[in-house]
């Protein structure tokens, strides 16, 4: 029998056991109290979250006389999310009244400061706006729209979101949301032991996991601190951090945490966090303009994003919102007449979701390209950057479509592999306005635009023919070039023999029409008369920085450039001489929308204004009397343009650069395995540049005459100057002091010499090629 002073004894020692245990359990505790205290005040009370930046659309400008059809305001207005109405009630909403259109506009936080919410007029006239007032019908010199936001630059975690203030949530959300996830949000400490109750309650009712009782503030901490995890240990944990981050931290601070940090979806490699950002997603509008049937829909989506998704599961998330409705109208939130109402909406979703990362690959690529030369990487995935570009969304979707349709039209003659691109500027400014990667546009892939390195054939000649120009003592547009074959080594010692594309000569030929027409012969003796070393200097200044080896071949084309490289020798050209590299960021701003850097394009003067004059002349006959003739098929006879048609060996490449005054275009065609086509430059390229111009209704080329220009009447038989009322005069452009000797109406002659000739039976055509050859030997 043991002693009763033993047990007493066995009693109170495992008693003070269990209380050391007690204290050791309660030191753990609280510094783990202490630890999780930390973490929740550290995270929560700074930067929450990383903060893809945000890269915006030019903002569409409105001004009376401006060059802007309904129907392109109206897809504009489309893509911005603007909702047509009977009447306009708010912002984002729009009327239209046959080819009048009222809106009213959203306030947006631009570079310059706050452009305000506004309700507007239009009226419209053909291709242009006629029309510009406010709501009380007084004129408006200017308003902008807010920009379409093209995508973003997300981190390695690929979470995406848009931060959204408490205050910006429209009436219901916050309603809504804890009438379904947390009714008893408002009264509870973060932990809510009557939801937990109710929760078993309506568990074991049903037999099956109905409903969790977890509180709105431990959601977020699961979302924003935890794993997914289920476990004993996490659920304990969970609770205590809500405690602790309902201690710190208002209902007000806890619930904006929670719009903006809950999953709400996926969007291929992105994920789709909190309400902003869903909105935009799945309705593609701000977040202040949700109806009650979206916000009903959004919050049902809460507990299964993809159980719930509307686009793949319809009916599924039909059934869900409309339950959340019920139970609005259940708990007095809505009367049973709103709740109805709101039954009968469709679910109004998009058919895909906006502000993707996929929309406008390949400007986007250029975008990234461009601010990585300023900034870190963490700073454009981490900081939420808002970054605005010269982006023209109209401009984009005409360009795709041009190349989608030309290349459409190869499928049945077994061409499929054709891919394409395409880069579109503002000639005066070097903004890009518009840039096609593939024929998949919309798909992140091989950037063909800024990496596709072709040959450009013919491209080269303009600035072969501007060398000569920039010597007006040497040549004009009219002087006489022999177009006769020849051969020469070349840096590498082998024979050159270059050849027309028609393989025939064409005898003495004017410098304008051995460029109209492309003729290889004449361009390559010129080029060789030259110099090979200074044409690739002034290929230098027009802007493009490759080191070609000096060879004749460059002459025709053999050195390979991408089309945004040809975009910017081209630019040079298109600008009057004026050097402006191309770029596509305006400015960017912080976070807080405070300036951070603006991008103003940069000009210099680079070529004689008369000397690139004579060459636009020149590239002007291209499109009127060369190798784009067939362009005029499509386009008005009174539009002037200028361009240029390029083809390399065995139609390996498409080529056709050309501009109006507003709109700079440079289309390329081929295959990725640098195979043979059926195309030359005028039946493959040219046709998606004519198509994208008559879709773009761009400006006619007007560029005012240098002051070192005359114009001179010329007779086209003898190179002469002569009268007005000679038949056939032609009116050509000189550089002063270079213009033809007077010849009247003189005698007709086979050949055109840029002088007559001193005695009957001289050529000297044939004494120039003469001397040249013997030069080169």
């Amino acid at each position: 029998m043991t002693h009763p002073k033993r047990r007493t004894g066995g009693i109170r020692w495992w008693l003070s056991g269990l209380f050391k245990l007690f204290l050791v359990a309660l030191v753990a505790l609280g510094a783990l109290a202490v630890y999780l205290d930390e973490q929740i005040q550290e995270r929560f009370s700074g930067r929450r979250w990383a903060i893809p930046a945000k890269v915006y659309a030019r903002p569409l400008e409105l001004f009376a006389g401006q060059k802007l059809s309904q129907q392109d305001f109206l897809t504009e207005l489309d893509a911005l999310g603007y909702r047509r109405e009977k009447t306009l009630n708010g912002p984002g909403e729009v009327v239209i009244n046959g080819n009048q259109v009222e809106l009213h506009t959203r306030g947006f936080q631009f570079f310059e400061g706050t452009e305000p919410s506004l309700r507007l007029k239009l009226r419209f006239s053909g291709n242009y706006l006629s029309h510009l007032t406010d709501h009380q019908g007084k004129d408006l010199a200017v308003a902008r729209l807010d920009p379409l936001t093209i995508g973003g630059i997300y981190p390695a975690h690929n979470e995406d979101r848009i931060l959204i203030n408490i205050d910006q949530t429209p009436a219901y959300l916050i309603e809504t949301l804890v009438a379904v996830e947390d009714r008893d949000f408002f009264e509870h400490f973060g932990v809510s032991p009557k939801g937990i109750v109710r929760a078993l309650w309506v568990n074991t009712s049903s037999g099956k996991l109905v409903q969790g009782g977890s509180t709105l503030t431990q959601q977020l901490v699961k979302n924003f601190y935890l794993s997914n995890e289920r476990t004993l240990s996490r659920k304990l944990t969970e609770a205590m951090m809500a405690v602790l981050l309902e201690v710190h931290y208002s209902k007000r601070e806890i619930l904006e945490g929670y719009f903006n940090e809950v999953f709400m979806g996926q969007d291929g490699n992105r994920a789709i966090h909190g309400f902003g950002l869903a909105s935009h997603y799945f309705f593609n509008i701000p977040l202040a303009e949700l109806k009650l049937h979206q916000i009903a829909l959004l919050v049902g989506m809460v507990k299964g994003p993809t159980y719930y998704n509307p686009r793949r599961n319809p009916e599924r998330a039909l059934q869900r919102r409309n339950l959340v409705l019920d139970l609005l109208a259940e708990q007095k939130i809505v009367t049973l007449e709103q709740a109805e109402q709101a039954k009968q909406q469709p679910l109004g979703v998009t058919r895909s979701g906006s502000l993707a990362n996929t929309s406008f690959p390949a400007f986007l690529d250029l975008v990234k390209r461009q601010l990585r030369q300023d900034y870190r990487e963490e700073d454009l995935t981490e900081e939420g950057l808002r970054v605005f570009t010269s982006f023209d969304p109209l401009l984009q979707i005409k360009a795709e479509q041009s190349v989608t349709e030309v290349l459409g039209r190869f499928k049945w003659k077994g061409h499929e592999e054709l891919e394409g691109a395409m880069a579109v500027t503002n000639p005066e400014t070097g903004e890009v306005l518009a840039l096609v990667g593939g024929r998949e546009a919309g798909f992140a892939g091989f950037n063909r635009a800024l990496d596709a390195v072709r040959p450009i054939g013919s491209l080269v000649k303009p600035a072969i023919f501007l060398t000569a120009l920039e010597q007006p003592n040497r040549y004009s547009l009219t002087t006489a070039l022999p177009d006769q074959a020849f051969s020469i080594k070349d840096g590498t010692g082998q024979l050159w023999q270059p050849q027309n594309y028609d393989r025939r000569e064409h005898g003495s030929v004017y410098l304008y029409k051995a460029l109209a027409n492309s003729y290889n012969l004449s361009t390559a003796k010129m080029g060789l008369d030259l110099g090979v070393p200074n044409v690739l200097k002034t290929i230098k200044r027009l802007g493009v920085d490759r080191d070609w080896p000096a060879y004749p071949s460059v002459l025709l084309g053999a050195g390979a450039l991408t089309p945004m490289e040809v975009t910017s020798m081209y630019q040079t050209l298109a600008n009057g001489g004026f050097n402006t590299q191309p770029r596509g960021i305006r400015s960017v701003l912080t976070a807080r929308s405070e300036p951070l850097k603006r991008y103003p394009f940069q000009v210099e003067q680079r070529f004689d204004a008369g000397a690139v004059y004579l060459t636009q002349y020149a590239m002007q006959r291209v499109m009127t009397e060369g190798t784009a003739r067939a362009a005029y098929n499509r386009l008005p006879r009174n539009l002037t343009l200028a361009g240029k048609t390029g083809t390399t060996n065995d139609s390996r490449d498409s080529w056709f650069a050309g501009f109006s005054q507003d709109l700079l275009a440079v289309v390329w065609l081929g295959r990725d395995d640098n195979g043979k086509t059926p195309l030359t430059g005028g039946t493959g390229a040219l046709p998606v540049w004519v198509e994208f111009m008559r879709k773009a209704n761009p400006l006619p080329l007007s560029t005012p005459m240098p002051d070192n220009i005359v114009e001179a009447w010329i007779d086209p038989q003898t190179g002469l100057s002569t009268t007005a009322d000679c038949p056939n005069a032609q009116k050509i452009p000189y550089i002063r002091g270079s213009e033809p000797m007077f010849g009247g109406c003189g005698p007709v002659y086979d050949t055109a010499p840029s002088t007559a000739p001193s005695a009957p039976g001289d050529d000297p055509i044939q004494d120039w090629l003469k001397e040249w050859t013997q030069q080169q030997q």
